[in-house]
């Protein structure tokens, strides 16, 4: 059945700067991607040109009956050296703001979704003594020329990311050494001592830079509450649904504690916790078992009951009400996802119904995109893109999420 949520529940798509915007010249990223050695399986390069074509994408967004849109403010366009404020991107972001608004759709500011610019990591990066007064300076002036416009602020993206890689074996003991040899050339290349990004971190570093990120976090918040102290900020957070199998409680525990703990209590001091999820994870005695079933691109068995069950868990530990920043389904098979969506939203129904404070639900993600170190081979998007002319064609999966929002939005609340 279609449960009812809230009438001023925000279904809406998340996106990131680096991600779809392209030619991210002035980032860490864009450096990282262009070393070599480096992870990154290609540059990023013109990525989606969603700097250009926004207005496209934000028409999608609401012709599918959505009413918000996440996006990030791209630190290395606002600040590109040090000290130097580039007028015309803020400019740029203002008119995404007000494009928004003048379709229905409640802007979420991501103020860091991993990238940050150049000149900040040739420095240290998080770990730097002022690197917190510096994201606060960052998000004040972004928040002075957007504030009075946007929904929610989410400060840092994913900053569990590495841990929950780490934790799980995501990544092979081959890709830690790339990993450190790029780091190495970069921090060369650049001139400095040490150079960092904040979703390539090396496994002895993240202890560091956990704490670094909490300062900065802490900092950020208070810069933007400065602002607006009325709009609702929070930190998002990588979080699968753990699940214990008879006598794996111990391992599960354990993992909760190394990977998603830390950020939860810190969550207590905020607005809402961001919660993203794209997999459930089940512990035996021995460790993780991959059960039998249809896998996503991930290598995980598809599970939609996985986002209601770390929504219940990212609440009861943090307190605070949950908004769901991202989910989805990384897959070539778009029946997978136009399924997959529609019945991971039927669970987290159950789980507003039963009394989990849920704020709002955005899709990871509008357009198939750049993911990072693997390049442009995952696909998560909603929109294909043509990776010539960038042209963007709706998938099945558009209108089935759009389709399943009318069904839940059209119930009777209360």
């Amino acid at each position: 059945m279609n449960h009812p949520f809230p009438e001023d529940f925000l279904w809406g798509v998340a996106t990131a700067g680096h991600q779809g915007e392209g030619d991210n010249v002035h980032s860490d990223t864009w450096f990282l991607e262009n070393t070599t050695p480096t992870l990154f399986a290609e540059p990023s390069g013109p990525a989606c040109r969603t700097l250009q074509r926004w207005p496209q994408d934000l028409d999608i967004v609401a012709g599918m009956g959505l009413n918000a849109y996440r996006f990030s403010v791209e630190w290395a366009r606002v600040e590109p050296q040090r000290g130097q404020v580039d007028r015309s991107a803020l400019e740029h972001y203002e008119r995404l703001v007000d494009g928004c608004l003048e379709r229905g759709l409640a802007p979420v500011v991501t103020f860091n979704h991993f990238t940050a610019p150049h000149w900040f990591a040739a420095a240290g990066s998080w770990l730097a003594d002022d690197a917190a007064e510096l994201f606060a300076a960052q998000c004040e002036r972004v928040t002075a020329r957007l504030g009075d416009r946007i929904t929610a602020g989410v400060t840092l993206n994913e900053p569990n990311l590495e841990q929950l890689l780490q934790a799980g074996g995501k990544l092979p003991p081959q890709a830690e050494q790339l990993k450190r040899d790029m780091l190495a050339a970069a921090a060369r290349a650049a001139g400095t001592d040490r150079y960092f990004a904040s979703n390539v971190i090396p496994a002895d570093a993240q202890d560091a830079f956990q704490e670094a990120m909490t300062h900065a976090h802490r900092a950020a918040r208070a810069a933007i509450k400065a602002q607006r102290a009325d709009l609702p900020v929070g930190i998002s957070i990588a979080i699968a649904d753990e699940v214990a199998l008879p006598g794996g409680e111990a391992h599960r525990d354990a993992k909760r504690t190394a990977v998603y703990d830390h950020w939860l209590h810190v969550a207590r001091e905020d607005d809402f916790i961001g919660v993203q999820n794209y997999e459930r994870v089940l512990h035996g005695p021995e460790g993780e078992v991959l059960p039998d079933g249809p896998r996503n691109g991930m290598g995980t068995v598809i599970e939609p009951a996985a986002l209601a069950g770390a929504v219940r868990y990212a609440h009861q530990v943090s307190g605070a009400p949950v908004l769901v920043t991202e989910h989805g389904i990384q897959t070539d098979d778009d029946a997978q996802r136009a399924a997959f969506v529609p019945a991971a939203l039927e669970h987290l129904g159950d789980e507003v119904a039963a009394g989990t404070p849920v704020l709002g639900y955005c899709h990871w993600t509008l357009l198939d995109n750049f993911e990072w170190i693997f390049g442009y081979g995952p696909k998560l998007g909603l929109v294909a893109v043509d990776r010539e002319t960038f042209e963007r064609t709706p998938k099945p999966s558009a209108e089935a999420y759009a389709d399943a929002v009318r069904a839940h939005r059209t119930v009777p609340v209360g």
